[in-house]
C-alpha cells in the first residue's frame, strides 16, 4: 500500500508538486530581491511570485479570437506537468532517491526538453506575429544549448560508470564530489551556461524580450494560463539546478539537516550563475547565443566527454 502510494506523493508533494513549487517561487523570489539590491533599488518582497500567482489566479484566462483554443489552453498544462514529474526524477543525496518506475536520466531529458516545445507551441496557437517570432527564437536557442547538456550528461557518465542519477549519486558519496575532479571542470563550465538558458533568462532571454517582442509566446497569455507558465518556469529552476547539484556536487549529510543543505545549494547556485549574471550583461541576439553555444560550452563539453573516455 505504501508503496503505491510513494509515487504519486513524490509528484504532487515532495519532492515535486507542491514542494518544487514553492521552493522554485522562494527561489524566483530571491533571484528579485537580490537582483534590485544589486541595481541600487528596493525591490520587491521574497514572496512576490505567490502574491503573483494568487492574483492571476483571481483573474479570467482570455484567448485570442484568432488563437487555436484547445491547443492554446493545453499548452501550459502539459509544460507544468511535465515539470512536476520532472522533479520527482532528481535525486536529494540522503534526503530521496527517485522510485526506478519513474523513469531516469533518458526521461528527465525529455521532460526538460517539454517546457520550451509547450512555449513554442504556445507562441504559434496564440496566433500573435510576436508569438511566432518567439517560437522561432525558442527554437534556436533549444538547439544550440540541448547538445552541450547531452556531452555533459555524458562526460559525467563515463566518468562515474553509470547513466543513472541515482547512481551517479551514489558514486560521487563514495568517491567524492566530480566538482573536485579536473576532467569534468570543463563540463561544469559548459552546464553553467545551459542552465540560464534552458531557464530564459538574461543574457539568455531571447524568446521573450519584453523590448523586442513584448514577451513573445506569453504576450496573450493572462489570468490562470500565464499563472501555469509562472508555475512551470517556477518548479523548471528547481528541476534545472537539482540536476546540476546531482551530477556535480550531490554529497552532504542526510534528513532534514540533508535537506536544508540542498536547499542551501540551490540558492547559491541561482545566485552566483543567473542573479549575477543577468544583472552584470545585457541581451544576445539570437544569432550571438547560437554561436556562442556552438563556439564554447559544446567545445568544453566535448572535450570534458573525450577525456573521460581516455582514462575510463
Amino acid at each position: 500500500m505504501l508503496e503505491d502510494l510513494a509515487l504519486p506523493l513524490a509528484v504532487l508533494l515532495f519532492p515535486g508538486g507542491l514542494f518544487a513549487l514553492a521552493f522554485g517561487l522562494v527561489l524566483k523570489g530571491a533571484d528579485r530581491r537580490v537582483a534590485a539590491r544589486l541595481q541600487r533599488r528596493v525591490g520587491p518582497p521574497l514572496l512576490q511570485p505567490f502574491f503573483d500567482l494568487v492574483k492571476l489566479a483571481a483573474k479570467r484566462t482570455m484567448v485570442p479570437d484568432i488563437a487555436f483554443r484547445p491547443v492554446f489552453l493545453a499548452a501550459p498544462i502539459i509544460g507544468t506537468v511535465a515539470m512536476m514529474l520532472a522533479a520527482a526524477l532528481v535525486p536529494i543525496a540522503g534526503v530521496y532517491t527517485p522510485d526506478p518506475r519513474l523513469g531516469d536520466m533518458l526521461v528527465l531529458l525529455y521532460l526538460l526538453a517539454v517546457p520550451a516545445v509547450a512555449m513554442m507551441v504556445a507562441g504559434s496557437a496564440s496566433g500573435s506575429p510576436f508569438g511566432a517570432i518567439g517560437f522561432s527564437r525558442e527554437m534556436v536557442l533549444m538547439l544550440a544549448y540541448e547538445g552541450p547538456l547531452l556531452l555533459v550528461v555524458g562526460a559525467v557518465a563515463v566518468k562515474t560508470g553509470s547513466f543513472s542519477l541515482t547512481g551517479i549519486v551514489a558514486y560521487q558519496q563514495a568517491h567524492g564530489a566530480n566538482l573536485l575532479d579536473p576532467v569534468l571542470w570543463p563540463a561544469l563550465v559548459a552546464f553553467m551556461a545551459f542552465f540560464p538558458a534552458n531557464l530564459g533568462v538574461a543574457p539568455f532571454d531571447i524568446p521573450e524580450a519584453e523590448t523586442e517582442v513584448l514577451e513573445g509566446p506569453l504576450l496573450e497569455y493572462s489570468g490562470p494560463a500565464l499563472g501555469l507558465f509562472k508555475m512551470m518556469s517556477a518548479v523548471k529552476a528547481v528541476v534545472v539546478v537539482g540536476l546540476g547539484i546531482a551530477l556535480f556536487l550531490p554529497t552532504g549529510p542526510e534528513g532534514a539537516l540533508g535537506l536544508m543543505v540542498h536547499a542551501a545549494k540551490m540558492l547559491v547556485l541561482v545566485l552566483a550563475g543567473m542573479t549575477l549574471l543577468r544583472t552584470s550583461v545585457g541581451r544576445m541576439r539570437i544569432d550571438q547565443a547560437f554561436a556562442f553555444f556552438l563556439k564554447w560550452p559544446l567545445a568544453l563539453a566535448a572535450a570534458s566527454f573525450a577525456v573521460a573516455l581516455a582514462f575510463a
